[in-house]
């Protein structure tokens, strides 16, 4: 990683460590309900939430588990914030929970799916992680196509209570992985399709 904090960059995205300024941009990005619908059913996240808990909890994971963490997504040609993309470390390390958030207006373009594989393959190339791991509602179709083109596998469906459950929550949620052991088959594919372009 670079000292201006980017982990690596792709075509049309550049990703970089969150920090402090990132507060306005994360705040706008969960105040979209559409952005929220699969989260909080369209409830925004509180500023002072951001601010003083999430933020500061992500930052300090950085160190305790290099390679992984949650990524502010820049568009590469303007430095636009379009979102973030993370790779959430499990309490060892060993695993990453891939997971994206991207504003509205990056939608529909291939961006979450364009920056997931390069993490994929950051976590497995580079960090060394054992397991990749994915979760979703079980509706939440767009989110369920871009973990299955980033090379992750329906591996449960199972159900949880909550107090206050949003629409679709009777259909349960869905987990996804893709295992080390699985990975270099995974990126043949990827890598020969590339080629074939």
């Amino acid at each position: 990683m670079g000292d201006d904090g980017v982990l690596l960059e792709t075509a049309r995205l550049r990703l970089r460590r969150l920090t402090m300024d990132d507060v306005d941009d994360l705040v706008e990005l969960d105040s979209d309900p559409e952005v929220m619908r699969f989260l909080t059913n369209g409830r925004p996240t509180p500023a002072d939430t951001v601010r003083t808990e999430q933020l500061p909890r992500l930052l300090a994971r950085y160190e305790r588990h290099p390679g992984l963490g949650r990524w502010a997504a820049l568009d590469r040609r303007t430095g636009e914030f379009l979102g973030w993309l993370a790779l959430d470390p499990s309490d060892d390390g060993s695993e990453g929970e891939l997971g994206y958030r991207l504003r509205r207006a990056a939608w529909g373009r291939g961006l979450a799916t364009e920056g997931s594989r390069a993490l994929v393959r950051h976590a497995f190339d580079v960090v060394g992680v054992r397991r990749v791991w994915a979760e979703t509602m079980a509706v939440n179709d767009r989110s369920r196509a871009v973990m299955a083109r980033a090379g992750l596998r329906h591996v449960r469906t199972f159900h949880l209570t909550f107090d206050d459950p949003i629409p679709g929550t009777e259909h349960g949620e869905v987990e996804y992985e893709l295992r080390r052991e699985d990975w270099p088959g995974v990126r043949q594919e990827w890598d020969a399709a590339l080629r074939a372009r």
